[in-house]
């Protein structure tokens, strides 16, 4: 098999990875709830603490869940792959596609192609990739963000503990290479997703679960 192919075959597993991230789970729930744009109300963002904040509990879950599933698949797929007698690719090449896709994934839920190239702040995706690329790891990802939110009550401020959180267990459990730049890469994203988020804890006016921004603080989300 030529190169050119197995480059083609490597990038279309990327695009799926995207495609897959970029489904606008929080939109498409604000439209069909309640036939609101979404990313008009609370902080503008797709994601399921804004689904929480403006449509409630229930879809607030239900996106979550498909949000984390998102992730999963997107990495299951190139795990899958390698499993078939058919795959073409390179076994060295498996631990990079897995977080290759990661990657697409988190970045198709924060610019979704669906949604010119808006979104939410690729937590929950990419908590779905860490089910998948090590299931410890993600145990302690999501302990660390549940123990800060019982803490502070500010989901934002878990997000970044847990994107913190996930670089010391990669290192801590002396994970390979590849899924090292992942966490590193994933984490510095979505703190940077967060840096509206920052600019609100450092002046004390982050919301807390169940509290509404201010429709000054909307207009700088």
């Amino acid at each position: 098999m030529t190169n050119l192919t197995l480059i083609s075959t490597a990038t279309l597993i990327l695009v799926i990875a995207y495609l897959l991230g970029s489904i606008p789970t929080g939109y498409l729930a604000g439209r069909y709830l309640k036939g609101i744009d979404i990313r008009e109300h609370g902080s503008g963002s797709t994601g399921a603490t804004n689904v929480l904040r403006t449509l409630g509990k229930t879809p607030a879950i239900v996106v979550l869940g498909i949000d984390l599933l998102k992730g999963s698949l997107a990495v299951a797929l190139v795990k899958w792959l390698y499993l078939l007698e058919i795959n073409p690719l390179p076994q060295s090449w498996q631990a990079w596609l897995i977080i290759g896709s990661g990657l697409a994934a988190l970045i198709g839920h924060s610019r979704s192609i669906f949604l010119g190239f808006g979104g939410g702040k690729s937590v929950a995706t990419g908590l779905g990739v860490l089910l998948v690329i090590n299931p410890l790891v993600a145990a302690g990802t999501l302990g660390s963000f549940l123990v800060m939110l019982g803490i502070s009550r500010i989901v934002s401020l878990s997000s970044i503990t847990g994107a913190i959180a996930v670089n010391l267990l990669m290192w801590g459990l002396t994970q390979p290479l590849p899924y090292l730049l992942f966490a590193a890469l994933a984490g510095v994203y979505v703190i940077i997703r967060h840096r509206t988020n920052i600019k609100r804890l450092i002046e004390g006016t982050e919301p807390k679960i169940g509290q509404k921004l201010s429709t000054e603080e909307i207009s700088t989300s």
